[in-house]
């Protein structure tokens, strides 16, 4: 098993930045994928952006793209997503998510049903 814990979020201005990270625990010697998603209230969970296990692939979603920066530090289990430029359309709560994945994998998938583990949310709101 693996525990997913997010930090970071909160409240800002439009145009302004913000910050959320993720750290896993627990099953973390194997390889894995990292993702974020958002779901705003009324609608569907959405992509936001993935990132490889080396690092050397991403995605993002077409609405965030130019704005929005995914990283990760594999000696600490952890994942950033740096936000600029924030709109009050970015609102939503944050989940990152993991998918286990073989080591030389470069796999970095847009699709919720591909991850395997959740972390419980955290809240952005971007004020206008």
């Amino acid at each position: 098993q693996v525990q997913l814990v997010e930090s970071g979020g909160g409240l800002v201005q439009a145009g302004g930045s913000l910050s959320v990270s993720c750290a896993a625990s627990g099953r973390t010697s194997s390889a894995y994928a990292w993702g974020w998603f958002r779901q705003a209230p009324g609608k569907e969970r959405e992509f936001v952006a993935a990132i490889s296990w080396s690092g050397a692939r991403t995605n993002y979603a077409d609405s965030v793209k130019g704005r929005f920066t995914i990283s990760r530090d594999n000696a600490k289990n952890a994942v950033n997503l740096q936000m600029n430029s924030l709109k009050p359309d970015d609102t939503a709560v944050y989940y990152c998510a993991i998918r286990l994945v073989p080591y030389s994998s470069t796999y970095a998938s847009t699709q919720v049903t591909d991850y395997n583990y959740w972390g419980q949310g955290t809240q952005v709101t971007v004020a206008s």
